[in-house]
Protein backbone atom coordinates (compact mmCIF):
# COMPACT_ATOMS: atom_id res chain seq x y z
CA UNK A 1 0.00 0.00 0.00
CA UNK A 2 1.28 3.57 -1.17
CA UNK A 3 1.01 6.49 1.03
CA UNK A 4 -1.98 8.12 -0.98
CA UNK A 5 -3.56 4.48 -1.02
CA UNK A 6 -3.18 4.56 2.94
CA UNK A 7 -4.30 7.90 3.45
CA UNK A 8 -7.45 7.39 1.73
CA UNK A 9 -8.56 4.22 3.70
CA UNK A 10 -7.28 6.03 7.16
CA UNK A 11 -10.55 6.71 8.70
CA UNK A 12 -11.66 2.95 7.45
CA UNK A 13 -8.38 1.65 9.40
CA UNK A 14 -8.86 3.72 12.43
CA UNK A 15 -12.65 2.88 12.20
CA UNK A 16 -11.58 -0.66 12.60
CA UNK A 17 -9.24 -0.35 15.18
CA UNK A 18 -10.58 2.47 16.95
CA UNK A 19 -14.63 1.57 17.03
CA UNK A 20 -17.40 -0.72 16.74
CA UNK A 21 -19.94 -0.76 13.56
CA UNK A 22 -22.51 1.56 15.26
CA UNK A 23 -25.53 -0.42 14.34
CA UNK A 24 -24.16 -3.66 12.39
CA UNK A 25 -26.71 -3.06 9.83
CA UNK A 26 -29.71 -1.94 11.80
CA UNK A 27 -31.58 1.63 11.64
CA UNK A 28 -30.53 3.41 14.60
CA UNK A 29 -32.92 4.75 16.48
CA UNK A 30 -34.02 8.82 16.06
CA UNK A 31 -32.90 10.78 18.86
CA UNK A 32 -33.65 14.37 20.51
CA UNK A 33 -30.61 16.41 20.24
CA UNK A 34 -29.80 18.96 22.91
CA UNK A 35 -27.21 21.43 23.54
CA UNK A 36 -25.96 20.58 27.01
CA UNK A 37 -23.29 23.47 27.14
CA UNK A 38 -21.69 26.43 25.23
CA UNK A 39 -17.94 26.56 25.61
CA UNK A 40 -15.01 27.73 23.74
CA UNK A 41 -17.39 28.83 20.46
CA UNK A 42 -18.72 25.34 20.08
CA UNK A 43 -22.25 24.31 20.88
CA UNK A 44 -21.41 20.51 22.84
CA UNK A 45 -24.42 18.29 21.65
CA UNK A 46 -25.80 15.15 23.41
CA UNK A 47 -28.54 12.71 21.50
CA UNK A 48 -30.95 11.09 23.58
CA UNK A 49 -32.39 7.88 22.89
CA UNK A 50 -35.52 5.73 24.48
CA UNK A 51 -37.19 8.56 26.52
CA UNK A 52 -40.89 7.42 27.62
CA UNK A 53 -43.07 10.24 28.09
CA UNK A 54 -45.84 7.76 29.89
CA UNK A 55 -42.60 6.38 32.24
CA UNK A 56 -39.56 7.05 34.19
CA UNK A 57 -36.86 4.65 33.39
CA UNK A 58 -33.17 4.81 34.62
CA UNK A 59 -30.48 5.84 32.51
CA UNK A 60 -27.37 4.95 30.76
CA UNK A 61 -24.50 8.08 29.85
CA UNK A 62 -22.83 6.59 26.50
CA UNK A 63 -19.26 8.21 25.88
CA UNK A 64 -18.05 8.19 22.06
CA UNK A 65 -14.17 6.48 21.79
CA UNK A 66 -11.95 8.31 18.99
CA UNK A 67 -8.82 8.68 21.70
CA UNK A 68 -10.20 12.27 22.49
CA UNK A 69 -9.20 13.14 18.92
CA UNK A 70 -11.93 12.01 16.65
CA UNK A 71 -15.64 11.01 16.81
CA UNK A 72 -19.04 11.88 17.85
CA UNK A 73 -22.52 11.57 19.84
CA UNK A 74 -23.90 9.00 16.48
CA UNK A 75 -21.72 6.86 17.38
CA UNK A 76 -23.81 4.30 19.41
CA UNK A 77 -23.36 0.59 20.04
CA UNK A 78 -26.27 -1.81 18.81
CA UNK A 79 -25.69 -3.98 21.81
CA UNK A 80 -26.18 -1.01 24.98
CA UNK A 81 -30.05 -0.69 25.05
CA UNK A 82 -31.73 -2.92 22.21
CA UNK A 83 -35.15 -3.34 24.50
CA UNK A 84 -34.98 0.37 24.90
CA UNK A 85 -35.29 -0.11 28.71
CA UNK A 86 -33.31 2.99 29.29
CA UNK A 87 -32.47 6.48 28.80
CA UNK A 88 -29.53 6.59 26.99
CA UNK A 89 -27.38 10.01 26.51
CA UNK A 90 -25.13 9.72 23.99
CA UNK A 91 -22.47 12.84 24.46
CA UNK A 92 -20.31 14.66 22.65
CA UNK A 93 -17.68 16.83 24.71
CA UNK A 94 -14.30 18.88 22.99
CA UNK A 95 -11.79 17.22 21.20
CA UNK A 96 -8.28 17.36 21.35
CA UNK A 97 -5.59 18.76 20.42
CA UNK A 98 -7.52 21.72 20.10
CA UNK A 99 -8.94 21.69 23.47
CA UNK A 100 -6.72 20.24 25.97
CA UNK A 101 -7.58 17.67 28.83
CA UNK A 102 -8.66 19.35 31.64
CA UNK A 103 -11.21 21.13 29.87
CA UNK A 104 -12.51 17.73 28.16
CA UNK A 105 -12.77 16.39 31.60
CA UNK A 106 -14.93 19.48 32.70
CA UNK A 107 -17.05 18.81 29.67
CA UNK A 108 -17.64 15.34 31.12
CA UNK A 109 -18.46 16.84 34.40
CA UNK A 110 -20.71 19.28 33.16
CA UNK A 111 -22.69 16.36 30.69
CA UNK A 112 -22.82 14.35 33.59
CA UNK A 113 -24.43 17.40 35.72
CA UNK A 114 -27.18 18.07 32.86
CA UNK A 115 -28.04 14.90 32.61
CA UNK A 116 -28.60 14.34 36.41
CA UNK A 117 -30.73 17.76 36.99
CA UNK A 118 -31.91 18.36 33.66
CA UNK A 119 -32.52 14.74 32.64
CA UNK A 120 -35.93 13.81 35.12
CA UNK A 121 -37.60 17.45 33.52
CA UNK A 122 -36.78 16.96 29.92
CA UNK A 123 -36.63 13.15 29.00
CA UNK A 124 -38.09 12.27 32.34
CA UNK A 125 -35.11 9.63 33.53
CA UNK A 126 -34.27 8.68 37.37
CA UNK A 127 -31.54 10.40 38.25
CA UNK A 128 -31.25 8.25 41.36
CA UNK A 129 -30.36 5.04 38.82
CA UNK A 130 -27.61 6.48 36.52
CA UNK A 131 -24.74 4.22 34.64
CA UNK A 132 -21.69 5.20 32.84
CA UNK A 133 -20.86 3.50 29.59
CA UNK A 134 -18.01 3.91 27.09
CA UNK A 135 -15.45 2.38 24.97
CA UNK A 136 -11.74 2.89 24.04
CA UNK A 137 -10.99 6.79 24.82
CA UNK A 138 -14.73 7.36 26.17
CA UNK A 139 -13.81 3.56 28.18
CA UNK A 140 -11.15 5.70 29.70
CA UNK A 141 -13.93 8.85 30.37
CA UNK A 142 -16.42 6.49 32.05
CA UNK A 143 -13.23 5.64 34.33
CA UNK A 144 -13.01 8.77 35.12
CA UNK A 145 -16.49 9.76 36.27
CA UNK A 146 -16.01 7.20 38.85
CA UNK A 147 -14.26 9.31 40.97
CA UNK A 148 -14.54 13.13 39.41
CA UNK A 149 -18.37 13.14 39.30
CA UNK A 150 -21.10 14.27 41.96
CA UNK A 151 -23.26 12.03 42.53
CA UNK A 152 -21.03 8.88 41.31
CA UNK A 153 -22.81 6.59 39.15
CA UNK A 154 -24.67 3.49 39.88
CA UNK A 155 -22.66 1.74 37.41
CA UNK A 156 -19.85 2.09 35.37
CA UNK A 157 -19.44 -0.47 32.03
CA UNK A 158 -15.81 -0.07 29.95
CA UNK A 159 -14.93 -1.58 26.69
CA UNK A 160 -11.70 -1.25 25.95
CA UNK A 161 -10.88 1.49 28.35
CA UNK A 162 -7.92 2.83 30.25
CA UNK A 163 -6.75 4.56 33.53
CA UNK A 164 -2.97 5.31 33.04
CA UNK A 165 -2.58 7.94 30.42
CA UNK A 166 0.94 7.67 30.89
CA UNK A 167 2.14 4.26 30.60
CA UNK A 168 4.30 3.59 27.95
CA UNK A 169 1.85 2.73 25.56
CA UNK A 170 0.98 6.00 25.24
CA UNK A 171 4.13 7.90 25.96
CA UNK A 172 6.44 5.80 23.80
CA UNK A 173 6.15 5.13 20.14
CA UNK A 174 3.57 2.56 19.37
CA UNK A 175 4.80 -0.92 17.54
CA UNK A 176 1.87 -1.44 16.34
CA UNK A 177 1.19 1.67 14.47
CA UNK A 178 4.81 2.52 13.58
CA UNK A 179 3.88 -0.70 11.21
CA UNK A 180 1.91 2.22 9.27
CA UNK A 181 2.44 4.37 6.56
CA UNK A 182 4.49 7.01 8.73
CA UNK A 183 2.49 10.05 9.20
CA UNK A 184 4.36 13.45 8.73
CA UNK A 185 3.67 16.33 11.49
CA UNK A 186 2.39 18.55 8.59
CA UNK A 187 -0.42 15.94 7.31
CA UNK A 188 -1.46 15.21 11.11
CA UNK A 189 -1.92 19.23 11.94
CA UNK A 190 -3.39 19.67 8.81
CA UNK A 191 -6.16 17.66 9.78
CA UNK A 192 -7.26 19.48 12.92
CA UNK A 193 -8.21 22.96 13.00
CA UNK A 194 -7.44 26.33 14.13
CA UNK A 195 -10.78 26.78 16.50
CA UNK A 196 -13.01 24.42 18.68
CA UNK A 197 -14.11 21.22 17.69
CA UNK A 198 -17.20 18.98 19.46
CA UNK A 199 -17.42 16.71 17.08
CA UNK A 200 -15.58 15.40 13.59
CA UNK A 201 -16.82 15.67 10.72
CA UNK A 202 -17.40 13.51 7.67
CA UNK A 203 -14.20 13.83 5.39
CA UNK A 204 -11.87 15.78 8.31
CA UNK A 205 -9.29 12.48 8.81
CA UNK A 206 -8.99 13.44 12.57
CA UNK A 207 -7.21 9.95 12.69
CA UNK A 208 -4.23 11.32 10.90
CA UNK A 209 -2.87 13.19 13.90
CA UNK A 210 -3.73 10.19 16.12
CA UNK A 211 -1.47 8.21 13.76
CA UNK A 212 1.17 10.40 14.64
CA UNK A 213 0.78 10.88 18.40
CA UNK A 214 1.27 6.81 18.45
CA UNK A 215 3.97 6.90 15.97
CA UNK A 216 5.35 9.49 17.65
CA UNK A 217 4.84 8.44 21.37
CA UNK A 218 3.14 11.55 22.21
CA UNK A 219 -0.46 10.99 23.12
CA UNK A 220 -0.43 12.66 26.76
CA UNK A 221 1.64 15.81 25.42
CA UNK A 222 -0.41 17.18 22.16
CA UNK A 223 -3.62 15.60 24.60
CA UNK A 224 -3.04 17.12 28.21
CA UNK A 225 -0.19 19.86 27.31
CA UNK A 226 1.88 18.60 29.80
CA UNK A 227 4.72 16.00 29.32
CA UNK A 228 4.56 12.46 31.64
CA UNK A 229 8.20 12.63 31.82
CA UNK A 230 8.63 15.69 33.32
CA UNK A 231 5.01 16.45 34.88
CA UNK A 232 4.44 13.06 36.42
CA UNK A 233 2.19 14.36 39.33
CA UNK A 234 0.37 16.25 36.94
CA UNK A 235 -1.54 13.71 35.68
CA UNK A 236 -2.07 12.15 38.68
CA UNK A 237 -6.07 13.65 38.68
CA UNK A 238 -6.51 12.41 35.27
CA UNK A 239 -5.38 8.73 35.85
CA UNK A 240 -8.01 6.59 37.26
CA UNK A 241 -6.48 3.94 38.46
CA UNK A 242 -4.57 6.13 40.98
CA UNK A 243 -7.55 7.51 42.08
CA UNK A 244 -9.39 4.08 43.00
CA UNK A 245 -11.12 3.83 46.56
CA UNK A 246 -14.01 2.00 48.44
CA UNK A 247 -16.43 3.95 47.22
CA UNK A 248 -15.52 3.92 43.44
CA UNK A 249 -19.11 2.42 41.76
CA UNK A 250 -19.77 -0.89 40.69
CA UNK A 251 -17.72 -1.59 37.14
CA UNK A 252 -17.83 -3.88 34.73
CA UNK A 253 -14.75 -4.18 32.19
CA UNK A 254 -14.50 -5.91 29.17
CA UNK A 255 -10.90 -6.52 27.19
CA UNK A 256 -9.57 -8.32 24.60
CA UNK A 257 -6.50 -9.94 25.02
CA UNK A 258 -5.02 -9.00 21.50
CA UNK A 259 -6.23 -5.61 21.59
CA UNK A 260 -3.58 -3.32 18.99
CA UNK A 261 -4.68 0.01 20.43
CA UNK A 262 -5.16 -0.15 24.07
CA UNK A 263 -3.27 -3.52 26.08
CA UNK A 264 -5.26 -5.94 27.47
CA UNK A 265 -2.57 -4.87 30.60
CA UNK A 266 -4.60 -1.77 31.47
CA UNK A 267 -8.07 -3.43 31.83
CA UNK A 268 -6.02 -6.09 34.36
CA UNK A 269 -4.18 -3.05 36.56
CA UNK A 270 -8.25 -1.51 37.26
CA UNK A 271 -9.34 -5.08 38.05
CA UNK A 272 -6.51 -5.35 40.27
CA UNK A 273 -6.88 -1.92 42.18
CA UNK A 274 -10.58 -3.14 42.59
CA UNK A 275 -10.20 -6.04 44.00
CA UNK A 276 -7.50 -4.28 46.25
CA UNK A 277 -10.49 -1.87 48.01
CA UNK A 278 -12.66 -4.78 47.75
CA UNK A 279 -15.11 -2.62 44.63
CA UNK A 280 -18.01 -5.00 43.41
CA UNK A 281 -16.93 -5.60 40.04
CA UNK A 282 -16.70 -8.19 37.20
CA UNK A 283 -13.69 -8.34 34.49
CA UNK A 284 -14.81 -9.82 31.32
CA UNK A 285 -11.59 -11.06 29.76
CA UNK A 286 -12.27 -12.62 25.64
CA UNK A 287 -9.10 -14.37 24.53
CA UNK A 288 -7.77 -13.76 21.10
CA UNK A 289 -10.35 -10.24 21.41
CA UNK A 290 -9.72 -7.31 19.37
CA UNK A 291 -10.11 -3.74 20.46
CA UNK A 292 -13.56 -2.81 21.70
CA UNK A 293 -14.23 -6.75 19.84
CA UNK A 294 -14.69 -4.83 16.46
CA UNK A 295 -12.98 -7.55 14.55
CA UNK A 296 -14.81 -10.67 16.80
CA UNK A 297 -17.85 -12.20 15.38
CA UNK A 298 -21.52 -11.77 17.04
CA UNK A 299 -20.82 -15.72 18.71
CA UNK A 300 -18.04 -13.70 20.68
CA UNK A 301 -19.79 -10.46 21.00
CA UNK A 302 -22.95 -11.35 22.44
CA UNK A 303 -22.84 -12.92 25.06
CA UNK A 304 -20.09 -10.79 26.34
CA UNK A 305 -21.92 -7.65 25.82
CA UNK A 306 -25.14 -9.49 27.36
CA UNK A 307 -23.38 -10.57 30.59
CA UNK A 308 -22.46 -6.68 31.00
CA UNK A 309 -25.37 -5.23 30.51
CA UNK A 310 -26.96 -8.24 33.16
CA UNK A 311 -24.00 -6.45 35.93
CA UNK A 312 -25.36 -2.52 34.59
CA UNK A 313 -28.86 -3.41 35.10
CA UNK A 314 -28.32 -5.19 37.74
CA UNK A 315 -26.99 -2.71 39.90
CA UNK A 316 -29.55 0.55 38.49
CA UNK A 317 -32.78 -1.83 37.67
Amino acid sequence: MNKRQFLKGAATIAASTMLPSTMHGKSQPIPKTYTYKTAGGCEIKANVYGADLHRIKPAIVWIHGGALIFGSRTELPDWLDPDQRFVVVSIDYRLAPETKLRFIIEDLQDAYRWVHQQGPRLFRLDSERMAVAGLSAGGYLTLMTGFSVNPRPKALLTLSGYGDITSSWYSRPSVFYLRQATISKEEALASTRARCVSAAEEGEHRERFYFYCRQQGIWPKEVAGHDPNTEPNWFKPYCPVRNVTAQYPPTVLIHGTADTDVPYDESVKMDEKLSEVKVQHEFLRVRGGSHCLDDDPPSVRTPVFQRAMDFVRAQIG
